[in-house]
């Protein structure tokens, strides 16, 4: 029996209702009953009742309440919608798969883009979700210099070098992305080699400017991670590290303490992971500029993602001149958990799906996390986990992006953006051989109001995801 239905009630009289607004139970469009509310910004964790309207939470009721909707959700957790921070899939695939997931909003705020006024008029007849884009290092640098590469530079837009006219132009169209919305700046420095300290702290100055926040990938290991945190805090520019895991590797326990060390001095400083032990990235890209140092058994650990053919180091050359997308099983499923241990890492995908190919956190990223990292190993309590998935990203852009205030809460006035899911069941099902098979457990998904996902059935016809910008 489906616990979402229809229903035309009368009007139910409440006598007292401690968080219960000043809304009539009458104007409820949609109500969620008897689910065990989980709030991480109030420490909210009982069952309660929650009433929904004009796509706003009005009332969190101790006592059952009625509406012209109605979820019954006895035995499921009602948390706010995750929000993903750093999300490279802004596709409608892309974006279905992570509704399936629990994501009510999703923001690619690494590589970002050049155009932010036109990223967002090609979305604006309405998604699934929630979206973001920050103005990115990288594509303006690609646009600047002629850069061919379709996603990351494969050419000068990564090797070549600004001068004076080209930083200034540079700057020109980072400011005017701020100006048109970005959420964010974006820099991926490890496919920009030839970005100098001076070009790159000319930026974060910008960015300190509206105390916009610069979401990084980082370069030059442990040492490099030290001098991107000196420049942010010289310019008093605030700074997320993208996938610590990632960039972190073997030597994750010191990348976490360098960031740690940081904070402590007050610093405005903030790291996410994504819950897997394998990347992915473009093969042509100056990530991978040493691949002819390579011990032959490291192209073993490569896996090219249009056929899942493991390499060998002919077949690398012969896709690098191809380009096209690749996944490194490069690291051990206990940097994982060192990660996901320490309290600093908030949870995003770093997602990318194109025609059904790519790596599987696109699609099981948060369910993964709940299901294996937090049900069956117990590694993280399961309120942490929800505070690192919605009230953590929320908090990290909500000081230059307003509408962020009332994303990732459980509250009176908050949008409903709200994920129900079972926790007994709870699981990512996408693999590296299937990575767009949709997570088990996600029951219903609400983006503004609107039943995405009912009884774990997504209904793309509800499109009440909205643009969100700084503005």
């Amino acid at each position: 029996m489906q616990r979402y239905f229809h229903s035309l009630l009368g009007v139910l009289a409440i006598a007292s209702l401690p968080l219960f607004s000043m809304a009539a139970a009458e104007e409820f469009d949609l109500v969620i009953n008897h689910g065990r509310v989980m709030d991480p910004e109030s420490g909210l964790d009982a069952i309660r009742h929650i009433g929904i309207l004009a796509g706003r939470i009005v009332a969190i009721s101790e006592q059952v309440l009625e509406g012209t909707q109605t979820i019954d959700a006895t035995g499921l957790v009602v948390a706010p919608g995750f929000v993903d921070i750093h999300e490279h899939g802004q596709s409608e695939e892309a974006y279905r798969l992570m509704v399936q997931d629990g994501v009510t909003s999703a923001f690619e705020l690494e590589v970002g883009t050049a155009t932010v006024g036109h990223w967002y008029n090609e979305r604006a007849a309405g998604q699934v979700l929630n979206y973001g884009i920050s103005i990115g290092h990288i594509p303006v640098r690609m646009a600047l210099f002629g850069d061919e590469g379709t996603f990351l530079p494969t050419g000068p837009g990564g090797s070549g070098i600004a001068g004076p006219d080209m930083l200034d132009r540079m700057a020109q169209m980072m400011r005017q992305g701020l100006v048109e919305g970005a959420v964010a700046m974006g820099f991926g420095l490890a496919y920009t080699p030839a970005a100098t300290q001076t070009e790159f702290e000319m930026m974060l100055a910008i960015a300190a400017e509206t105390q916009a926040s610069v979401h990084i990938h980082t370069r030059g290991g442990l040492e490099g991670l030290r001098q991107i945190i000196t420049s942010a805090n010289k310019l008093g520019t605030p700074l997320h590290i993208v996938h610590a895991n990632s960039s972190g590797g073997s030597s994750i326990n010191e990348f976490l303490a360098i960031i740690q060390a940081a904070r402590d001095t007050g610093q405005d400083v903030t790291t996410e992971m994504y819950p897997y032990a394998a990347s992915a990235s473009d093969i042509a890209s100056a990530l991978f500029d040493n691949w002819e140092t390579w011990e032959e058994d490291r192209f073993g650990r490569q896996m090219w993602v249009e056929t899942g053919e493991r390499l060998t180091r002919e077949s690398f050359a012969r896709y690098r001149q191809i380009g096209g997308r690749m996944i490194s099983f490069s690291r051990t499923e206990e940097m994982t958990r060192t990660a996901l241990r320490h309290p600093l890492t908030m949870i995003a995908s770093d997602g990318r799906i194109l025609d059904g190919k790519g790596h599987p956190r696109s699609a099981g990223s948060f369910s993964r996390v709940l299901g294996r990292y937090v049900r069956e190993e117990q590694i993280i309590t399961l309120m942490d986990a929800l505070r690192r998935m919605t009230i953590e990203p929320a908090r990290r852009l909500e000081a230059f992006v307003p509408a962020m205030t009332n994303k990732g809460r459980i509250r009176v006035g908050a949008d409903a953006d709200i994920t129900v899911f079972n926790p007994e069941s709870i699981l990512d099902q996408a693999t590296y051989v299937d990575p767009i098979q949709p997570s088990a457990g996600i029951e219903y998904v609400l983006v503004n109001g609107g039943v995405v996902l009912d009884n774990g059935v997504l209904d793309p016809t509800v499109r009440r995801g909205i643009a969100i910008r700084n503005n």
